[in-house]
């Protein structure tokens, strides 16, 4: 128990490889979250949950770069973010890959290396190495010649997850990866996602619809309903309570066989305007208007 403690308090003397300062998002009228504190520490995984349209994959855009603040701060390894920031590896939504594609699964992998420069250049000896170092360390090596439109999705999978890694990333940015894959394959891609971030001590910021797969990897949850959020360990947010205040409406946690099975919450979203004036977050910060 000593060393769990020591341990914790070693993770909090650590400075934050994310760090969001009452950040707010909003598109028109529409505030998406507001009032986000959070500290990302490095090697930390935190799962980023809420309906559609709560603003999870545009907090991934505003650490890319691609969206900017409403108000408030974003920083990545103790710079303003900005596009095309080397410390950030990303691994999109799965989506397939024309088998027609001339690419092949170690030219994928490569694009994480020199995709931005035109035409890729010259690949050095270097550099070829590094891929095949990714390739292996995924488990990807027996397919990485073969056309990456012609590999399964758990495949395609873990080359993104190479991809994404081949920089040396202090921070991964992970929207829907396990997205229309079949469960024995999204064990497969989280467990291996864990297994790099706890090599590489990377920060892992995960958003999703399903937590069960990544749950035993979890240390924090950032859960956004209708512009409020409540930020804690799975413990603290993935409870009847926490959930039917944050979603202003009865929500239902049951764990079932290890499993988590949340009842009510998504269909019963409420607007931001209609949750109450004194909705706070796990660690005690005020979410209001």
């Amino acid at each position: 128990m000593a060393k769990e403690s020591d341990a914790s308090a070693q993770a909090t003397t650590r400075e934050p490889v994310i760090r969001l300062r009452d950040a707010e998002l909003r598109f028109g009228p529409r505030v998406l979250w507001h009032d986000l504190d959070l500290d990302v520490a490095p090697g930390e995984f935190i799962a980023v949950l809420g309906p559609n349209g709560t603003g999870k994959t545009s907090l991934l855009k505003v650490l890319l770069g691609q969206n900017s603040l409403s108000s408030g701060t974003a920083e990545v390894d103790g710079q303003p973010v900005h596009s095309g920031n080397p410390a950030i590896g990303y691994i999109p939504q799965q989506r397939g890959i024309d088998p027609h594609t001339p690419m092949r699964g170690r030219d994928l992998v490569r694009m994480g290396i020199d995709g931005h420069k035109w035409g890729m250049g010259l690949f050095s000896r270097g550099r070829r190495k590094k891929v095949d170092e990714l390739l292996a360390a995924v488990g990807a090596s027996g397919y990485a010649d073969a056309p990456a439109g012609t590999v399964s999705g758990g495949e395609l999978q873990r080359l993104r997850v190479a991809q994404s890694l081949a920089n040396d990333p202090s921070v991964l940015l992970c929207d829907e990866p396990l997205l229309s894959l079949d469960l024995h394959h999204q064990k497969v891609v989280a467990a291996l996602l864990n297994e790099q971030r706890l090599r590489r001590d990377t920060a892992v910021v995960f958003v999703t619809h399903e937590i069960n797969p990544i749950l035993p990897y979890v240390d924090r949850v950032l859960y956004i309903v209708g512009g409020h959020f409540l930020v804690g360990t799975p413990e603290e947010v993935m409870t009847t309570e926490s959930l039917s205040r944050l979603y202003g409406s009865p929500v239902d946690v049951v764990r079932i066989g290890g499993r988590l099975v949340v009842v009510g919450g998504e269909e019963e979203c409420v607007d931001h305007h209609d949750l109450p004036d004194d909705s706070v977050d796990i660690d005690g910060t005020v979410v209001n208007r």
